[in-house]
């Protein structure tokens, strides 16, 4: 299934970084960024999860959720996210569940795809062309923010 701007987008539910369930249910009324990475700690990944990093308070102050999407688990995550001092949640998607519904699955992994929901619970921009250095700088200039 291919997913299209003006659609709905995939429910899911998982565990994040600490072991919390988050569904994007959770966010409804919010927008959210659903970035999808292959694989924590390796040097692409790195250099976008540290651009999410960085532009947070850019995100906060617009009330943009970001949530980063790979097949690692918890504990993995979290040795990402404490090296790195990421300050946004990733979750676990062990199963590929959500990695199938959002169709970025790259055979064992998840493709570079970000995903922008709208506080209604659709699909806003989809970027499937990513630069991993300016990437979260990149998101919001294509939402004109």
């Amino acid at each position: 299934m291919t997913l299209a701007v003006g659609t709905d987008a995939p429910t899911f539910t998982a565990k994040d970084t600490n072991g919390n369930t988050v569904s994007l249910s959770d966010f409804a009324g919010k927008t959210v960024v659903l970035y999808f990475y292959p694989k924590d700690d390796t040097p692409g990944c790195t250099k976008q999860a540290c651009s999410f990093r960085d532009a947070q308070p850019d995100y906060q102050n617009k009330d943009i959720v970001v949530l980063g999407v790979s097949k690692d688990d918890e504990a993995s995550h979290q040795q990402f996210t404490q090296k790195y001092n990421l300050n946004f949640p990733l979750l676990a998607d062990t199963d590929g569940s959500i990695i199938k519904a959002y169709d970025v699955d790259g055979g064992g992994y998840a493709k570079r795809v970000t995903y922008v929901i709208d506080p209604q619970g659709k699909i806003a921009h989809i970027d499937s062309a990513v630069n991993t250095a300016t990437h979260a700088s990149d998101v919001l200039t294509a939402l004109g923010l």
